[in-house]
């Protein structure tokens, strides 16, 4: 069972979406975030990295910044930036990217789901980042950005939302620099609300595709609330955190890439044939970087050449969920046991690039520093519902979804 409530979305005022839509928070540095921002005073990354607004000497998470946030948020309501709907309601919020069209519903969901693990979850989460959105959301007393939810696709849930779509002009519709068309609508219709509510109830669980620290963030909050106002009903608005959920068929995945800063002080003739003894390798001969076509398959930039690895089907076949997805063969065969790199969590070895960046950057990034760069093979939704049912998390950065969500379009607040 899946609840989901409507609310009094915090919403930009009408032509304002698309200077006050950004990035979510967690995908640039502090620098990119105030080049982004630059010119732009109802950018909402002057909410969600308020330390923009600071001078650099300021550390990210001085107590200052998350103050700064809830002045940002209530001087941009006050000066008509943001309006708050007068009625609880739904929201669509639709992405269109390369031709591809995203649909999710916008709702409030129950932080006693996602501690009960009826929301389910397939990433751990480092305790710093789960700090620094508590004292955000407790400074603001909002939750500043959607959590980015899936569920298995019900065709009677995309028939209503696909529907209202047609019969309904968008609230804001525009496109962001990166080429992505961004459209929203508010659902006003109580029999769809009702409608909306009672089909979500018979869905068996809703999945975090993106947002651990945040829905984690939001569920600790939550609690710290309930301490604070224990005669609050079990309706108040801080017992339930804002979600986008989409429909897992509309989800694309796209690979989540590694590079290596160096080979654990193996030569590099060593490290290609340690390799060998577990995959097949090949050298490709050319300079074009090599994208991975199957599941087990790899790319790797080494010493200024790329190379295919096929890992054996005994690294794979016969194996429980986890170690069959790619980034476990690699983790448990050549991170772990050639490079030591034993937790990617805590390793300053490892870093990960997402593939919106492209490939070509492995390339660039061991030429200029040295290491090996591995490609991955995208992991697939039903790998990441398989994993969540199955009470079991993903290696980090297992998954990188596009498009990211735009935040500043919702905010939902945590006292109504």
């Amino acid at each position: 069972m899946a609840t989901v409530r409507p609310f009094r979305a915090l919403r930009p005022a009408a032509g304002k979406a698309a200077r006050v839509a950004s990035l979510p928070y967690d995908v640039m540095n502090r620098a990119e975030a105030r080049a982004m921002a630059a010119g732009n005073p109802d950018s909402f990354l002057h909410v969600v990295r308020s330390e923009i607004g600071l001078a650099d000497e300021i550390d990210d998470y001085d107590p200052g910044v998350y103050a700064r946030a809830r002045e940002v948020l209530e001087q941009m309501t006050a000066d008509g930036v943001l309006v708050q709907d007068a009625r609880p309601m739904f929201y669509i919020y639709r992405q269109i990217m390369n031709g591809r069209v995203q649909t999710g519903l916008v709702a409030t969901v129950a932080v006693d789901e996602y501690l009960s693990n009826d929301i389910k979850k397939h990433e751990l989460t480092l305790a710093v980042k789960e700090q620094d959105r508590i004292n955000h959301f407790d400074a603001t007393n909002a939750h500043t950005e959607p959590i980015f939810l899936t569920y298995r696709e019900s065709p009677q849930i995309s028939r209503l939302l696909n529907d209202f779509i047609r019969f309904n002009a968008p609230t804001a519709g525009f496109t962001s620099e990166d080429g992505i068309t961004h459209y929203t609508w508010a659902i006003d219709d109580d029999d769809l609300i009702a409608r909306l509510r009672e089909l979500f109830a018979e869905i068996d669980a809703l999945y975090i595709a993106d947002g651990h620290h945040r829905s984690a963030s939001a569920a600790k909050v939550g609690l710290r609330r309930r301490e604070q106002f224990p005669d609050a009903p079990a309706e108040a608005e801080f017992n339930f955190f804002m979600a986008v959920i989409f429909p897992d068929a509309d989800l694309f995945i796209m690979d989540y890439n590694r590079i290596v800063k160096d080979l654990n002080g193996l030569p590099v003739e060593g490290f290609l044939t340690a390799l060998k003894a577990l995959f097949s390798v090949r050298e490709t001969g050319e300079k074009e970087p090599l994208r991975p076509g199957a599941k087990a398959h790899f790319g790797m930039y080494l010493d200024g050449s790329w190379y295919e690895l096929v890992a054996r089907p005994e690294l794979y076949q016969d194996k429980d969920p986890y170690d069959r997805l790619d980034v476990s063969i690699l983790q448990q065969n050549v991170l772990a046991p050639l490079l030591a790199i034993d937790d990617p969590r805590t390793s300053r070895r490892i870093d990960f690039v997402g593939g919106i960046r492209g490939l070509q950057e492995l390339a660039d990034r061991v030429d200029a520093a040295g290491g090996v760069a591995f490609s991955l093979f995208p992991a697939s939704m039903a790998e990441l519902l398989e994993i969540a049912d199955a009470g079991m998390t993903m290696p980090p950065k297992s998954t990188w979804f596009e498009p990211k969500l735009r935040s500043g379009l919702f905010v939902h607040l945590l006292s109504d």
